[in-house]
């Protein structure tokens, strides 16, 4: 069994700054994959960053020159580092484990990332 907490959402205003912290435990070897997805009100979930135990890094379309994604493997622990924040990312922002390739995501109960003035 995997627990997956996140952390570190809030209230933001435009054009500001947040770092989300996402810690995983239980019954872990490996990672084979961490990743951050978000879902604001009535859209789909989305991708935002993902970071492979290669080292290898995937981002979504609106994370891209904003967004920076790391992981301390020792902590099994990921960061998102959100810079230059828009209305347009407030959201719910989930952070998921994978363990193998192709086996099921373990999800967090999310955490709420408002940006307004």
């Amino acid at each position: 069994q995997v627990q997956v907490v996140e952390s570190g959402g809030g209230l933001v205003q435009p054009g500001g700054s947040l770092r989300l912290s996402c810690a995983a435990s239980g019954s872990i070897r490996s990672m084979y994959s961490m990743g951050w997805y978000r879902q604001a009100p009535g859209a789909q979930r989305e991708l935002v960053a993902l970071i492979f135990n290669s080292g290898s890094l995937q981002f979504g379309d609106s994370a891209k020159g904003r967004f920076t994604i790391s992981r301390d493997n020792g902590k099994n622990t990921m960061y998102l580092e959100m810079n230059n924040l828009k209305p347009e990312d407030t959201a719910v922002y989930y952070c998921a484990v994978r363990l193998l390739n192709g086996s099921p995501r373990y999800w967090g109960q999310g955490t709420q990332v408002t940006v307004s003035s």
